[in-house]
């Protein structure tokens, strides 16, 4: 179903958008003044100057910069010289350890203050940092940090028992753990940060770090192989800056909440560096899911921005459209999903029941950045990416079977979504396969492997990863015009749509579904989501088979992992799981 677009009256807001124009703003970009907005550190760049210690100097020492809420509701908050101070701390530590720029720090943590005084003292010390999800087991820990050649681990004293201290001794190149809450005696080959970090320096003169020293490198799953290591560089905060500026309309003093696990690259890029940037004050949960918890922590903290997943915005739906009725929202001014395609029907619900849209936006671990967005100033077409931020040349391509690119120039075609090279936080290679990343490249264009099309408008609209098309009886047929129609249905919360092979059609469309509480699983209920979905879609594009299932299988932030239903449908190896947070079950 398409939805007509959402108007928007930017006067409605109480401040004045950052882009009260966006085709203007497009027309008239230049990176120079992108550029700007950063002040430059010495000779070169560096992250964690811009993030804090730039606001120091310029007198906002004391505005709050973090506010920490731990599980059982204890609340602490830290200011941007407190910032500076613990992470000055964390980098004279590294530097007494003999941890020297460019060595390699991953850190296996949960919400902790002590997380992000770790990266922004990395930073400082030109160290790399790579975060690493909690909730992986000890194979996926240890393959990532023999994959970086990491020397130093950050981890909990309960997360080093559970999950390091069997393979510790394996790993040579590991010579420091950094050890905090360890609940009693640290172990005799650890450290015990809590103990020694207070008795550093707060004084640290930031590493001279030159605009392409790496400064992250960011995992992700291969499909079928082992992990890929993304290489992000200190450039990168320009465009960390200027994308939370524009895309997420972020303003000195914004209360913002992304509620993105630390562990993955929205955590860091738009949950640490950005806003941080943009000297905006963080809320940090650091609790598991609970729709209450989250109405109240946006009512009580005051939240103006607000950046969150479709899953979680479809567990809120889950829980009640009224339950947000009981709560005072009204500080909030923008609202702005990520993680994986946002259905139209979730903002038409956010507009209903919250009073604001959410905005969908386009980005990969590999661009660093937000790429397609919807704006605050722009209507919001339901179920689009939005338009390119001004600086980034966005297209629809197609590539014949000799290599040559091709730019598809009519509205509403499908093609590869892709983009001119040479933004800011580009990605600059993958560890030690630097013939893959090249791969990723034709003609100067980045190739996503997500399908798309333009509509006339100039606004993007996600069709499915490449490796997730549907070709069926001569149609090809994305998975998430698919369960974006599912979800419509009352009794569906997620939906996840493959291709299961017939020897008629070629392919046959399956899909799976979770329920709304409240619901029964039983044939009386599969036909009416079959019925509902023939009637939306036509019988050329619904599915053939509904099977209902108690939960889907997703990765930690978010995204159903279609591919992973395709492997289990068919008997197929499933390729790395290591971010597997939810399983599948009858």
């Amino acid at each position: 179903m398409e939805y007509a677009p959402i108007k928007k009256d930017v006067s409605a807001t109480n401040k004045l958008a950052n882009m009260v124009n966006y085709h203007q703003s497009y027309d008239d970009f230049n990176w120079h003044e992108a550029q700007q907005l950063i002040k430059g550190y010495k000779n070169g760049i560096n992250m964690a100057y811009e993030a804090v210690d730039r606001h120091v100097e310029e007198g906002y020492g004391d505005q709050t910069a973090l506010i920490f809420l731990e599980k059982k509701q204890q609340r602490k908050v830290f200011s941007y010289a407190q910032l500076q101070q613990t992470s000055n701390r964390f980098a004279n530590l590294l530097k007494s350890l003999k941890v020297d720029k460019g060595h390699l720090l991953c850190s296996l943590t949960d919400r902790s203050p002590i997380l992000y005084t770790a990266v922004i003292g990395c930073l400082k010390s030109g160290v790399v940092f790579s975060p690493l999800f909690s909730a992986f087991g000890p194979e996926p820990i240890k393959s990532r940090m023999k994959i970086g050649g990491a020397t130093v681990l950050l981890t909990s004293g309960k997360l080093y028992k559970k999950k390091v201290a069997t393979w510790r001794h394996e790993y040579l190149a590991l010579k420091t753990v950094l050890l905090y809450d360890c609940d009693g005696e640290c172990p005799s080959d650890c450290i015990d940060l809590d103990h020694v970090l207070v008795q550093q320096s707060d004084q640290f003169t930031i590493c001279e770090t030159a605009a392409q020293d790496t400064a992250l490198i960011h995992f992700t799953s291969g499909t079928t192989g082992k992990p890929k290591g993304v290489v992000h560089v200190h450039e990168a905060v320009i465009y960390h800056k200027y994308s939370g500026y524009y895309a997420l309309d972020i303003h000195p003093q914004d209360v913002f909440w992304c509620t993105a696990d630390p562990g993955w690259v929205t955590g860091i890029s738009y949950g640490v560096i950005s806003p941080l940037c943009n000297r905006a004050t963080l809320v940090v949960d650091n609790a598991e899911f609970d729709a209450i918890r989250w109405y109240n922590i946006l009512e009580k903290e005051n939240v103006n921005i607000w950046y969150t997943a479709p899953t979680a915005i479809r567990m809120l739906m889950k829980a009640g459209n009224l339950l947000s009725l009981n709560y005072d929202l009204s500080h909030l001014r923008f609202l702005a999903s990520v993680g994986e395609p946002l259905n139209p029907e979730a903002v038409i619900w956010s507009q209903k029941y919250l009073g604001k849209v959410f905005h969908d936006n386009w980005w990969q671990t590999e661009t660093g950045g937000i790429m397609l967005a919807n704006f605050i100033s722009e209507n919001v077409k339901p179920g689009s990416m939005g338009q390119p931020l001004p600086g980034i040349k966005a297209g629809i391509v197609e590539v014949d079977d000799q290599g040559h690119l091709t730019e598809v120039t009519a509205s509403n075609k499908t093609g590869e979504l892709a983009f001119k090279k040479g933004w800011p936080s580009m990605f600059r290679d993958y560890l030690h396969e630097t013939k893959r990343y090249q791969d990723c490249f034709n003609d100067d264009w980045y190739l996503s492997g997500d399908l798309a099309y333009k509509d006339d408008d100039g606004y993007f609209w996600f069709v499915g990863r490449r490796s997730d098309l549907i070709k069926s009886a001569g149609h090809l047929i994305g998975p998430f015009e698919i369960e974006s129609v599912l979800i419509e249905h009352p009794a569906v919360v997620e939906a996840g749509v493959i291709g299961v092979p017939d020897p008629i059609a070629g392919e046959l469309v399956k899909a799976f579904v979770s329920l709304n509480d409240g619901y029964k699983a039983d044939a009386a209920l599969s036909k009416s989501i079959m019925a509902h979905a023939r009637k939306k879609l036509g019988p050329a594009l619904a599915p053939r088979e509904i099977c209902i299932k108690q939960n889907l299988p997703k990765t930690r932030s978010g995204k159903i992992m279609r591919r992973l239903l395709k492997a289990r449908e068919l008997g197929l190896p499933e390729g790395d799981i290591s971010t597997l947070e939810s399983d599948e079950t009858t």
